[in-house]
């Protein structure tokens, strides 16, 4: 499994969250505490707004730990939203384009957990992506798959709903071929101003997430990343977290995860 971070506030230097802290992100990409694979590895990514409605992205196949660019340009850049993503691959390959996050438009989305026997509906699911969407896919993972059917399914104007109506159809999809391994699906998704992170899965064991708020803004974790849980509140098993820029984040339980959960 993955590990993420995605920060939502005042400007502040990307560097301070993603490589500072004494459990950063970075250190987790090696050394993880709460995921299935101490070691993230498969490349990263962070993904910031600026000066422009659509955000910068960098993203490499270089573990986060060795790459002296990310270091550097995280000590540069400062940022009001960014997400940062360090990859444990699950099935697809090893490639700059399969590397989180993924970016459309004004959005950014980033996913830790999988599709289980993705193999096996890869080519439906892909069917359902319609042209205007499939036309901007690059690499071969379930998350980016996930990401265009829920812009198709109105991500941009429910962003709650769209994913309802997408991890239904994923589950669908699962059952007629008989798929008995589980779907999990913790992510985040944001346009610049708000932010939502999804904590579901089909079986009720979801991959961790966290978050802080300060006066400063809202941070939403895989795990803590100053290595001690108190100060963070987890979101629940099937709950989702919503947040505007000036305002106190709101968890709620979805209505399609409740029994899952």
């Amino acid at each position: 499994m993955c590990r993420f971070l995605a920060y939502l506030g005042e400007p502040v230097f990307l560097n301070e969250l993603v490589c500072a802290p004494t459990h950063s992100l970075v250190h987790q990409s090696l050394h993880a505490s709460e995921a299935k694979t101490e070691t993230n590895g498969d490349g990263f990514g962070i993904g910031w707004y600026g000066e422009h409605a659509e955000p910068g992205l960098y993203r490499d196949i270089c573990p986060a730990w060795s790459d002296e660019n990310l270091v550097n340009l995280c000590r540069q850049v400062r940022a009001r939203t960014f997400f940062a993503h360090v990859r444990a691959a699950t099935g697809t390959a090893t490639t700059r384009a399969n590397c989180h996050p993924f970016a459309h438009g004004r959005h950014l989305f980033m996913h830790n957990g999988q599709i289980g026997g993705y193999h096996r509906i890869k080519r439906r699911l892909e069917a359902l992506i319609p042209d205007a969407f499939y036309d901007t896919r690059r690499g071969s993972t379930d998350s980016e798959a996930l990401f265009l059917l829920a812009l198709a399914n109105g991500l941009e104007s429910d962003p709650v709903a769209a994913m309802e109506a997408t991890c239904a159809t994923v589950r669908g999809l699962m059952q007629e071929a008989r798929i008995t391994e589980a779907f999990r699906f913790t992510a985040v998704l944001t346009d610049g101003e708000s932010l939502t992170a999804f904590r579901w899965a089909c079986d009720g064991r979801p991959p961790s997430l966290y978050y802080r708020e300060s006066e400063r803004g809202l941070t939403v974790v895989s795990e803590p990343i100053d290595g001690c849980k108190e100060g963070w509140t987890i979101v629940p098993k099937g709950g989702t977290l919503r947040a505007t820029r000036g305002s106190r984040a709101v968890v709620s339980l979805p209505r399609t995860e409740r029994a899952a959960a």
